[in-house]
């Protein structure tokens, strides 16, 4: 699949089959569809550049296939966890790292490891690799052993920093909440569990 940009409109290459509201007709794979901002049904928002995505198989997915230093060979992988943390007040990128992980961990239930559902594999085989980005000006300020100590068990074997996230404006400055100014900071995380 891939997308490109056309004068403000997005064409989706014809092997796709969509639906489309409110008659859930089948669009004809015969021809491109093209989605632009001016459209009655719905707002799209515009592309700034040309993209091209293309897709993988869940099962052709290997950690060869994600770029970076995590994940890699030292694990099998067997469960991707994302999340997102932002620290509104006080410019800790500590806070928002940590508030990532926990919300990439909270949504999960492991078993597998508890229950002994992979054969060979016990529960304290399990290790997990974290990739988190955060905007390349914070990198420094970054505390990895208290991001490292959201994660109540499971083995650490490495913490990739990327730049990533984002610096906002919370909207507000409030120094009883340790604001210096009114930056938000974002973090993004992808937390690799395996074996």
């Amino acid at each position: 699949m891939s997308l490109s940009l056309i004068s403000g409109s997005i064409i989706i290459c014809p092997e796709l089959r969509l639906r489309q509201s409110p008659s859930f007709s089948r669009i004809s794979s015969s021809r491109p569809l093209f989605l632009s901002s001016h459209s009655k049904q719905s707002f799209i928002p515009r592309i700034s550049r040309p993209i091209k995505v293309t897709s993988i198989s869940a099962m052709e997915t290997t950690a060869e296939t994600i770029t970076g230093g995590v994940p890699n060979a030292a694990m099998k992988l067997l469960f991707v966890e994302m999340g997102v943390g932002y620290d509104q007040h006080g410019q800790d990128v500590t806070s928002a790292a940590m508030r990532a992980c926990k919300n990439a961990i909270s949504s999960n239930s492991i078993p597998a490891f508890r229950r002994g559902s992979i054969p060979g594999v016990s529960f304290g085989e399990m290790k997990l690799q974290i990739k988190l980005g955060v905007p390349r000006s914070l990198h420094q300020q970054l505390d990895l052993d208290k991001v490292k100590s959201i994660f109540p068990y499971g083995k650490i074997l490495n913490v990739e920093v990327v730049d990533g996230g984002l610096i906002c404006s919370s909207g507000v400055l409030v120094e009883e909440m340790g604001d210096t100014n009114e930056d938000c900071y974002i973090v993004n995380v992808a937390v690799y569990v395996g074996y």
